[in-house]
């Protein structure tokens, strides 16, 4: 792919989600009007939405107040970003109908990783930062043994989606990669995973964006949007907006229920010369019977060269508990200790954008001033499963937008997909 040709792939639905075709999308005939939908969010939510929208034939303009730079990340950049099946290790999703609408949205993005990864090499004028990794699954009991069944159902579940390859679960997996014998593991499974180095993949994002057309314009949107939606929609000439801004949704959205959970990320030197080179993710997963806050042990290639080490999920949190971070770490993996810290970075940390009842992807439901249907689509709250769910939530996106343009009318997430009002 170089600065002169688009991209030679587009995003399509497939039933009910998108994947990831080769060539060129088909699009309306040029005397058919282009519709503009104003995406406000620069993040993986917003960005991918964008994409699949501009592959469906709308216009698409993008504000975002920033925008991703290796220098200052945004939250995207900052994500652990290992593909998780839910609940995950980090942005664990508890909510029945979020929880529903995850397993779907999660295997989306599996899949058109995987594409990506496998029609477009490493090796091109843009690295995407994609890789299909080994992650490794860790725990400190049997799952059968566990006071409830989430992991072991989890797994079960994992095991049923033909589409995750690699699936073995074995207690020699803990032998295989030296875990310390203190860390107390005696049960493991393993699969491969998308694994994703943010700043290459949000950078190659934005030059897919502006290869198929997207308009970028930086400009911070204040103020619930519904009260200023037909002012938005006239100075942008569009049909509807797209709210894809994290934490800005408590604001943006009037949601009350959204709020942040701060996230950190230690990023070392993963060259093999302080320790063995470290090529699969491993984790170990929260455990909420336990009634502790500091038992996530997250360790993932970043890419060829940075390991990062987590992790925490917490309102508050201060320099200790980042040296608490690092010494789990350090005692699950022998030599880890001498690993050295990435001279450019670090330390990133930021604020993953939770709400009460978890992701929302719904069509805004209070009425316009004159009684008429809304054209606002929010698309917020995935948490730290950012990048896990941003194909899938895309889908949703277009789906609903499509329903506007036949006039249906909204409904609560809780009432689609014949889920009955929960």
């Amino acid at each position: 792919m170089s600065l002169s040709s688009a991209p030679n792939f587009f995003l399509t639905r497939v039933g009910d989600e998108l994947a990831i075709r080769q060539g060129q999308p088909t699009m309306p005939s040029p005397d058919t009007p282009k519709k503009r939908i104003l995406v406000v969010g620069g993040g993986v939510t917003g960005f991918t939405t964008a994409w699949a929208l501009l592959d469906a034939g709308y216009d698409v303009t993008i504000v975002a107040e920033r925008w991703a730079d290796p220098k200052h990340r945004i939250t995207s950049q900052i994500a652990g970003a290992l593909w998780e099946f839910p609940p995950a290790v980090c942005g664990k999703h508890t909510d029945v109908i979020s929880l529903y609408n995850s397993k779907r949205w999660c295997m989306t993005a599996y899949r058109a990783f995987d594409k990506l990864q496998e029609i477009m090499p490493r090796t091109g004028y843009f690295d995407h930062g994609i890789q299909m990794r080994m992650a490794n699954f860790f725990f400190d009991q049997k799952m059968e043994d566990m006071p409830d069944r989430g992991q072991l159902d989890k797994f079960e579940e994992i095991m049923a989606q033909k589409d995750i390859k690699g699936v073995r679960r074995d207690a020699n997996i803990v032998h295989e990669h030296e875990v310390n014998q203190k860390a107390g593991v005696v049960d493991a499974y393993q699969h491969f995973a998308p694994v994703i180095d943010t700043d290459a993949y949000m950078h190659w994002l934005r030059f897919v964006l502006v290869c198929k057309g997207a308009v970028m314009e930086t400009r911070r949107i204040n103020g619930d949007l519904p009260h200023q939606e037909e002012e938005l929609l006239a100075e942008y000439g569009a049909d509807a907006i797209v709210n894809a801004t994290g934490l800005a949704g408590l604001e943006l959205a009037g949601d009350e229920s959204v709020y942040p959970l701060r996230g950190a990320l230690i990023r070392v030197v993963n060259d093999g010369t302080k320790f063995p080179k470290v090529t699969e993710a491993l984790a170990v997963t929260h455990d909420d019977t336990r009634g502790e806050d500091e038992d996530i042990v997250f360790i993932v290639p970043r890419n060829d060269n940075i390991l990062i080490l987590g992790g925490t999920f917490t309102r508050f949190f201060e320099f200790p508990e980042i040296i608490r971070m690092r010494q789990r770490c350090n005692n699950f993996v022998p030599g880890l200790e001498h690993a050295e810290y990435d001279p450019d970075a670090p330390l990133v940390q930021g604020l993953r954008p939770f709400r009460g009842s978890n992701v929302r992807v719904e069509r805004e439901l209070r009425p316009r001033s004159d009684g008429s249907s809304s054209r606002i689509v929010h698309s917020y709250g995935q948490g730290g499963a950012g990048f896990s769910l941003s194909f899938g939530c895309a889908s949703d996106v277009l789906e609903l937008i499509e329903e506007m343009e036949k006039g249906l009318p909204a409904m609560k997430m809780s009432c689609r997909r014949g889920l009955g009002e929960v």
